[in-house]
């Protein structure tokens, strides 16, 4: 139950509120504005909505639940979620480039974990006596930070085409990065008297202090955001425009008070009788000095490093055939994280001047198939946007994977 708490805690605290992660995406749709956008996306290409659903929302795992997304996943698995939300601004008097300013909070959690190491959490170690369960490949990253956003979009070049640029500096909340390499394992003999764990991994943290603190400073960084648009003739439609945006282009630089642990040998616990690792007494713990275990199997040192955060890389091509029907396709992938390449279609329909509606049907990412809706209202004074790219995880959670929802509300200038 211990080890749970800690997989999932970041999870639970990943409340809802995920499109694509980028202003100036919907800049066609508001123009120089004011918005306030919130984002958020959750999946498993191995665990069902049902089980993670438990997580969030409570509740007790049953042993269906459990058995449902184990007879299910693949030997290795990926796990990822996603949450940000922003006030930002595009303003300016220049009739062909705008400026931009906003602040974003992010949060970024992704893993990547075995069959093995999933049985090992929800079922213990009591039903694979004289087993060796594999570890190797599992690992954990997350991140939170805040950042500070100032660019310009130049939207008027031959008089279609858009170009946008925006950097960022960063502030550092809070980072866990934690990976088993090649070799990491865990054996219980037959009479659970004997536990031997082959540790060979990386693990890094930032000062957990103020961990939970919005305003905690941990570590400084900056991003580059790029963006491009523009139309183009094609045999198809009325019209086509292409589109590429990579965002969160950057890094973090996190401070000497940031532990950072390394560890590749073979720890032996034996002289206590364990039947499984979840059941473990306050009694059996209080025999184990965890300081000392800790000091024995690993390097631990307090340094400064830097690391990557996640680079989100979008490309759509949108086809008009005709006044009302639109319809695009596209590819996202997201570096420097468990997740898996995303394709996906979006037809959009216009019922009115001022309402939209568009149907998202996607394979990849974090899940498998994804599934979804989207609903916009665009005025002369305001744009309101919400939807969710994976609404099946709502509809049908027990066979399903990933789940998210978006929200804009945009009040636009005088022009």
């Amino acid at each position: 139950m211990k080890t749970r708490l800690v997989l999932f805690l970041i999870l639970c605290s990943l409340s809802v509120f995920s499109q694509y992660n980028s202003e100036f995406l919907n800049f066609g749709q508001t123009g120089r504005s004011i918005s306030i956008n919130g984002e958020y996306e959750l999946g498993s290409n191995g665990i069902y909505n049902s089980l993670l659903n438990k997580f969030i929302y409570g509740g007790n795992i049953d042993k269906k639940t459990k058995d449902a997304s184990n007879n299910s996943m693949k030997a290795l698995n990926v796990m990822g979620a996603n949450m940000n939300y922003d006030i930002s601004a595009f303003f300016g008097r220049n009739s062909k480039y705008s400026y931009l300013i906003g602040f974003k909070d992010q949060r970024i959690f992704n893993a990547a974990y075995t069959k093995d190491f999933y049985q090992l959490v929800f079922y213990g170690n009591k039903p694979y006596l004289g087993d060796t369960k594999n570890l190797a490949g599992s690992n954990i990253n997350s991140l939170r930070f805040q950042e500070l956003k100032l660019g310009f979009i130049w939207h008027k070049i031959d008089t279609t085409a858009k170009v946008g640029v925006s950097i960022s500096i960063l502030k550092g909340q809070q980072l866990f990065y934690v990976k088993a390499k090649e070799g990491s394992s865990l054996y219980t003999n037959s009479d659970g008297t004997e536990l031997v764990f082959n540790s060979d991994f990386n693990m890094a943290l930032s000062d957990t202090t103020n961990k939970n603190n919005p305003f905690a400073y941990s570590g400084i960084g900056a991003s580059a955001d790029i963006f491009f648009e523009t139309p183009y003739k094609s045999k198809i439609g009325k019209g086509s425009v292409l589109t590429v945006n990579a965002n969160n282009i950057g890094f973090l630089h996190w401070f000497d008070n940031s532990v950072q642990y390394n560890s590749d040998s073979t720890f032996k616990f034996d002289g206590y009788h364990i039947n499984n690792l979840l059941d473990l007494q306050d009694s059996t713990l209080s025999a184990i000095n965890r300081d000392s275990i800790i000091k024995t199997t690993t390097n631990a040192r307090k340094e400064s490093f830097n690391v990557n955060i996640p680079t989100n890389l979008l490309i759509i091509n949108k086809i008009q055939f005709t006044d009302k029907f639109y319809l695009a396709v596209g590819f996202r992938y997201l570096f420097n994280s468990n997740f898996k390449p995303y394709f996906f279609t979006d037809a959009e329909y216009h019922f009115t001047p001022k309402i939209i509606g568009a149907l998202h049907v996607a394979y990849g990412g974090y899940s498998k198939l994804n599934v979804g809706l989207a609903f916009s209202y665009v005025s002369k004074s305001w744009f309101f946007r919400i939807g969710s790219n994976s609404l099946q995880g709502y509809i049908s959670p027990t066979n399903t994977y990933g789940q998210g929802a978006f929200v804009s509300v945009a009040k636009k200038f005088k022009r």
